[in-house]
């Protein structure tokens, strides 16, 4: 047996849901990645970069190519933030990375890129139906990853944002794809997301205030 074959291999059954090793630990280092970028830890990046090479398996046996596609991106993105982060970390007083909000012109460009990166891949999910079953919310999630993983990267709290938005339709074509624990781990995210927002959010205001006060002296 071969270790994708192994990988993509039923784990165990619940309530009726096929539950495979790929899915289930795969999400389980995404989960530790998650919770390590809350702490601002540079940790995250090579728990992601990790996850993500496993749960390319479990997407690639779903038939899900945005799902794959995202998984992708996170190892590509895991090495740049790891270097990014890096680089940031200096910033901070503690040694973490500094976190502030976007400038609006960032969140435009978000915005806006997130919005032309899924026409875009959902026209050729659409026009190429063997890549996706479900052509339009794959490409959301996997245009939606992307521009969160960018603001993580760049330590922004909208990074918190982005992740619950692409987690409201994760959490239905996970369990609709056949990837249980997928859904369950994004209902866990969400909560993680929330708690991790509010984090940033204050450290934010946090670490403004002091520039605010020498500018106002």
């Amino acid at each position: 047996m071969t270790a994708l074959t192994w990988l993509n291999a039923e784990a165990f059954t619940v309530f009726g849901q096929h539950i495979i090793w790929s899915d289930m630990i795969g999400n389980t280092i995404g989960l530790a990645a998650l919770a390590l970028g809350w702490w601002r830890s540079i940790w995250t990046w090579p728990a992601q970069f990790l996850s993500g090479l496993i749960l390319v398996a479990a997407y690639g046996s779903a038939h899900l190519s945005g799902g794959v596609g995202k998984q992708l991106l996170i190892i590509g993105v895991a090495v740049w933030g790891w270097r990014a982060w890096q680089r940031g970390r200096r910033q901070a007083q503690d040694g973490s990375i500094a976190v502030r909000f976007a400038t609006w012109r960032e969140r435009g460009l978000l915005l806006g890129g997130t919005a032309v990166g899924t026409a875009a891949v959902g026209g050729v999910f659409t026009l190429l139906p063997q890549l996706s079953w479900n052509p339009w919310p794959d490409a959301y999630i996997f245009v939606g990853t992307l521009a969160a993983m960018v603001a993580q990267a760049r330590g922004l709290v909208e990074f918190w944002f982005a992740w619950l938005l692409v987690d409201l339709v994760g959490v239905p074509l996970a369990f609709s794809s056949g990837l249980a624990f997928s859904g369950l781990v994004y209902v866990v995210y969400l909560a993680l997301v929330a708690w991790g927002m509010r984090d940033w959010w204050l450290r934010s205001r946090a670490s403004g205030r002091p520039a605010l006060e020498g500018a106002v002296a």
